[in-house]
This record gives structure tokens, sequence and C-alpha cells, in this order.
């Protein structure tokens, strides 16, 4: 066969493309138990970051000992042994109609289209009680569906923080979420008033901190108002009855 033909040139193409793939897929395969590590790893770290725990220069299992790990049945608002806190997949859950529940568009405040029967939360334990609590959250806001966690205190209403550990917002705008000034704004605010009501709210602007309710309130997002409503709306519903409102009283009661 003449080195110069078509046919020679479809073969060494072929034969390339094979053994790049060959090379790739052994790659995927062999690397796939690391990054399923990273990935808990990740995960971890941006859960004791929301609550302000995370320490540089330890190890992060080392540091996320100090977290107990619970599942919540969002029906009752208690505590389940339903389904295994080590191994349930919320986020895969949501999207399996046998294990999740669809929302109305009243419901919908997030626009999550499905919340997971069941949730796991995270638990910062003393010998006096509850210290932190962490709490998964998402809801759409201009470009994608905003991951992340919120954290109260041991009084479950004062917020100890909050973060987004996956988003497609936009960068410099949207993307500001992750700007560290704007997230230490939510440590210290109010998410419920002294009856119990949901207050916490983030607002199109700057909060005027001589007015009245501004302990309940959040700067918007300069020129991103899309996300500004987005956070708003997942606070609103997480926080709020249809998310883990009646966790969070039973858990004031001890009855959950």
């Amino acid at each position: 066969m003449s080195k110069d033909s078509v046919a020679r040139t479809f073969i060494v193409a072929a034969v390339l493309c094979i053994v790049c793939a060959v090379v790739v897929s052994t790659a995927a395969v062999s690397l796939r138990p690391q990054q399923q590590i990273n990935k808990e790893l990740d995960l971890k770290s941006n859960i004791l970051a929301s609550a302000g725990l995370l320490q540089a220069g330890i190890p992060i299992d080392e540091q996320f000992e100090a977290v107990t790990v619970k599942v919540v049945d969002m029906q009752s608002g208690r505590f389940t042994d339903a389904v295994d806190s080590a191994t349930y997949n919320q986020r895969k859950a949501s999207k399996d109609p046998a294990q999740s529940v669809a929302l109305s568009g009243d419901e919908d405040l997030a626009k999550i289209k499905r919340r997971a029967n069941y949730a796991t939360v995270y638990l910062i334990e003393s010998d006096t009680g509850i210290d932190k609590v962490i709490l998964p959250i998402k809801g759409y806001g201009l470009w994608s569906t905003m991951y992340g966690f919120i954290a109260l205190e041991s009084d479950l209403s004062t917020v100890a923080g909050i973060g987004f550990y996956e988003h497609a917002e936009t960068p410099g705008l949207g993307g500001e979420i992750d700007n560290p000034k704007w997230k230490a704004s939510w440590q210290g605010k109010s998410a419920y008033d002294s009856d119990g009501q949901l207050g916490l709210s983030v607002i199109k602007g700057r909060v005027d901190t001589e007015r009245a309710g501004a302990e309940y309130q959040i700067d918007g997002l300069a020129g991103a108002t899309l996300t500004t409503r987005g956070v708003d709306n997942l606070i609103r519903y997480w926080l709020g009855e249809s998310g883990f409102a009646g966790f969070i009283n039973h858990l004031k009661q001890g009855e959950a």
C-alpha cells in the first residue's frame, strides 16, 4: 500500500484514535476513586466553611470529625433512619420521582421543580447541646442552579454563615455570591423574628442599618438583580414552611 494513499491515511488515523481512546479511558477509570475522594473533601470543606469552621493547615477529614451527619424527613421535620446518611445522595434523590415530590408553582419559590423526601443536615454539638446546624440549600439564579449551605447558631435563628459551592452565575456580577465580603455580611443576621416568622431576605440595593428590620436584611448584588432574587427566593423556600422551618421548630423544642 502506498505511503501516500488515502486508505493508509485513514488506517493510521483510526489506529491513533483507538490508542488515544484507550489511554484516556484507562486514565479516567484509574483516577475515578481519587476524583471521588477529592469531591467528598471539597464538599466537606464547603460545609465547614459555611459555618466559619474551616481552618487552614489541618486535614479536612480531621476537622470534619466534629460534624454529626443526620438525615431529616422533610415531611415530618424530624430525624429519620429511613436512609443511611453515609450513602444517601440528596441531589440524586431530588430527581427521582420515587424519592421526591413535585412542587407546584406557588410552592416552588426556588425554582427547583422537585424536593427530595429526605435531606442531609450537619450538626456541630457540644456538651451543652447544638452549637450550629448546617442546612443544604439550592435554587435557580440567572443562569444556573446554585448549590450551597447556610449555617445557624445555637439559637437556630442567628446566621453563622453561608456559602455556595456550585453555580454558573456571571463572574463579577451574580458570581459575587462567592465574594468573602458579601458572605461575611450574613453573619449575625437574624433568620426569624421573635414570633418565629421568617424575616431574612436579600434586598435590592444596600441595607440601611439605621432603619428598622436591618437585622434581617442582606445587601443585594450590584448589577445582578436576577441572582439576588434567586438567592432571596431560595432562602425563603428552604427556611420557610416547605423547607426546614418544621425541622428547626422541632429542634428548638427538643422534639426532632
